[in-house]
């Protein structure tokens, strides 16, 4: 099997890992809105069990990606599905990390997460650092 063809494979096997994760982070959502909630622990094991096979996943990604480079700009021309794909992974990935977000607030909001594991303050604040340079001014 030639380079692109491995990466076109494993792209699409990330790619379902991911989905997964979206699916997960769904239905966690949605039992964090409901007034009961439900056991939550489930969605813990499933995530504990889900995040090593996408780190695995992605460090396969990143391999490929330095093959990739590699290859001539008319090689990678002859597989315009790995942007493709790339990109649909990428976009999936967003989505999670966004939903993720969400179930923590509700997670903070109903006092389920231990004061060690509160998020930052400063996290909420995009700008933080450049409002820090932007009060001190210019260097000299």
């Amino acid at each position: 099997m030639n380079t692109a063809d491995q990466i076109i494979e494993d792209l699409n096997r990330h790619f379902g890992v991911t989905q997964e994760l979206l699916q997960l982070a769904e239905r966690e959502g949605h039992a964090l809105r409901q007034a009961d909630g439900g056991s939550l622990f489930e969605f813990y094991q499933t995530r504990k069990n889900l995040l090593p096979r996408f780190t695995q996943s992605l460090d396969t990604v990143r391999r490929h990606r330095q093959n990739w480079q590699k290859l001539t700009l008319e090689e990678r021309g002859e597989f315009p599905q790995v942007n493709a794909l790339l990109r649909r992974s990428q976009d999936v990935t967003m989505k999670v990390i966004v939903l993720d977000r969400e179930n923590e607030q509700y997670l903070l909001r109903r006092g389920l997460v231990p004061p060690r594991e509160l998020p930052s303050v400063n996290r909420q604040r995009p700008h933080f650092v450049a409002d820090l340079y932007s009060r001190r001014g210019p260097t000299r």
